[in-house]
């Protein structure tokens, strides 16, 4: 047996229009209309992958490292600019924690708690 790829990641989220303004107008992900769900949530494409929203409203996530966000489970995308990234999440109010390695990446959260790593490649 062998895994050949990863398909998607499912995230949980309170309020789908908080969630898709920041997953689509913040990270600028595409949405993708190509899968119907029979319960409130969203899917977005990032070539061949897919992260998954789903609504659960009384979700609250636990972040067990607050000083290191990256010890905390995360989901973690690639950027060409991430200059660029971090003065969008700042302007748009949104945390921002530089990678303590020293490399280019930061964590920051959308707005349930969840825990996004950016790194630049």
């Amino acid at each position: 047996m062998q895994i050949t790829q990863c398909l998607h990641t499912a995230i949980l989220v309170t309020d789908l229009a908080k969630a898709e303004e920041f997953y689509s107008n913040i990270l600028s992900l595409s949405k993708s209309e190509k899968r119907s769900l029979k319960f409130a949530g969203s899917w977005y494409q990032i070539g061949a992958y897919q992260i998954h929203l789903i609504v659960n409203p009384e979700f609250t996530n636990p972040i067990f490292n607050p000083d290191k966000w990256g010890r905390n489970p995360h989901l973690a995308l690639a950027t060409d600019n991430l200059a660029e990234v971090i003065a969008k999440l700042q302007n748009h109010g949104y945390p921002v924690q530089m990678s303590s390695s020293g490399r280019a990446a930061l964590f920051t959260q959308d707005p349930d708690g969840n825990i996004i790593e950016i790194s630049q490649i």
